[in-house]
């Protein structure tokens, strides 16, 4: 995935090959105003790391492996109890 800095260097790269030199002040406005722009609407959409991503999918696959353990367990216990 892409960081944040990654698209504005590219954006930033396709928009400089269209401005002239002589619009270089608007075109540094309009870069601020869509850095300040798409910062917005990525932090409003509650993106997490890879890394922490990672670390969420390790700690579910424990839990469901614990629960499978359970759930064989008290499947044992209760054809214990059924055939006592």
């Amino acid at each position: 995935m892409k960081g944040p800095q990654d698209i504005f260097a590219q954006l930033q790269g396709q928009f400089g090959q269209f401005v002239p030199d002589m619009a270089r002040a608007a075109r540094d406005d309009v870069e601020t105003q869509v850095r300040a722009s798409v910062m917005a609407v990525m932090s409003r959409l509650e993106l997490v790391t890879r890394e922490e991503f990672d670390a969420q999918q390790a700690v579910l696959e424990k839990t469901r492996e614990k629960v499978d353990l359970l759930e064989k367990r008290v499947a044992e216990l209760e054809s214990r109890t059924s055939s006592s």
